[in-house]
């Protein structure tokens, strides 16, 4: 075994008993995963031939079939398991799971005039990994994070097509999803896509970069958080920190009447189009360019406080090698943002980092006001809107953890 072979190649070992009966390669397990995630330490053998993206039968010890999914040699996830029974996964596998993902959507949304954009499809959640899709207006965006997804885009493509009636498609890829697992998204696999596509939710309207905007250009992920902000800023002055493109703030003061919005953010095109959006909307809202922790600095040293402080930074912690240092940089922004609190305000902080759990998050948290002697009541602990589901045995789909909390 070695870095350019991670898992054991099956030249000289018996097929798991009954695999002829499958037009599959196989992997065999060392140990059987309960979630949608075989990790290389758990694979024992590869059949031979077996090549990255392939899709894989997957055994036990005991060469029982398992199930099948994605197989990838360089990934730590080895296999992104599709499915845990011995139906073939072929086009009518995918032409039902991408029906039933839009089923989905139909009845939690239904025909609303005022919500023109949602995921489509939340990967794991809808059982189909490696696979992300939001519907913006009349384009749907697809992000892929697995070769196996991105060998079946033209099938993909054409099943959302026929579930949606939308033709208009932009495919995208982190570059580090792409040099791991092997693939170029090539220019032709989107269609001749707008600078920006105007989208409305909840009657709120933005303009969403397709193309050069963070993950697929919108973060659907907190509509339903967003909605609920506007009740609590009537009057009030608001901070929004790590803004993106406005969203928090555009509903505080559309939806909500607040009495002054601030939204801060390190990315200077995230906030342009910030600032665009507070225009398509009619409102004024003030956008600065910064470092998050630069700026509350700043604000605690002239004393400025807010009455509703909103963070939703990045996500601090993208592997578990990340998580000490990612939970520091948690601990330290929550600080800064309660030292420009007002006593009573209220204090809505997001992680959207799956590793972290809402118990790690509150005890972050917890850290951060200890460092004030400030105590908090939790008012809620709210996650990703219902387009987003968690899949029943993958608790990291719950990465979106949004702690409401009024602090003293």
């Amino acid at each position: 075994m070695n870095e350019r072979t991670p898992h054991a190649r099956a030249a000289h070992s018996a097929p798991p008993a009954g695999s002829q009966e499958y037009p599959y390669p196989w992997v065999r397990l060392r140990s059987v995963s309960a979630g949608p995630f075989v990790y290389r330490r758990m694979v024992q053998e590869v059949g031979p031939g077996t090549k990255p993206g392939d899709l894989v039968a997957v055994y036990d010890r005991r060469d029982t079939l398992f199930g099948h999914g994605f197989y990838h040699d360089r990934s730590q996830i080895a296999v992104r398991l599709l499915s845990w029974d011995r139906a073939p996964v072929d086009d009518a596998f995918f032409a039902g799971r991408i029906a039933r993902a839009v089923d989905l959507r139909r009845r939690l949304l239904g025909d609303r005039p005022d919500v023109d954009t949602c995921r489509l499809i939340h990967a794991e959640g809808d059982g189909l990994s490696g696979l992300i899709a939001e519907q913006y207006a009349d384009w749907i965006a697809i992000e892929v994070f697995s070769l196996g997804i991105f060998n079946r885009l033209p099938l993909i493509r054409r099943l959302l097509s026929e579930q949606t009636g939308l033709s208009r498609f932009v495919v995208r890829a982190d570059d580090r999803v792409e040099r791991l697992e092997g693939f170029r998204v090539p220019p032709d696999a989107s269609d001749e896509v707008p600078r920006t596509v105007t989208v409305v939710e909840h009657g709120v309207r933005f303009r969403v970069d397709l193309q050069g905007g963070h993950k697929t250009g919108f973060f659907c992920d907190q509509r339903d958080n967003r909605r609920r902000l506007a009740d609590w800023c009537g009057g009030q002055h608001v901070l929004d920190v790590c803004c993106y493109t406005g969203g928090f703030g555009l509903y505080a003061m559309k939806l909500g009447g607040a009495a002054s919005v601030t939204g801060v953010d390190l990315d200077e095109q995230a906030v342009a189009l910030a600032q665009a959006n507070a225009k398509l909307n009619e409102t004024r809202i003030q956008h600065v360019h910064a470092d998050a922790f630069a700026y509350l600095r700043q604000m605690q040293t002239n004393g400025r406080l807010f009455d509703v402080v909103v963070l939703d930074p990045p996500k601090f912690v993208p592997s578990r090698e990340d998580f000490h240092e990612g939970a520091r940089k948690y601990v330290d922004l929550n600080t800064l943002a309660l030292s420009v609190l007002k006593p009573g305000g209220l204090l809505l902080t997001c992680s959207c980092s799956g590793l972290v759990s809402r118990d790690d998050f509150l005890g972050m948290v917890r850290s951060a006001a200890g460092r004030h002697q400030r105590p908090f009541q939790i008012l809620d602990f709210t996650g990703a809107a219902p387009d987003h589901p968690v899949l029943s045995n993958c608790p990291e789909g719950a990465y979106l953890k949004a702690l409401w909390a009024r602090v003293w």
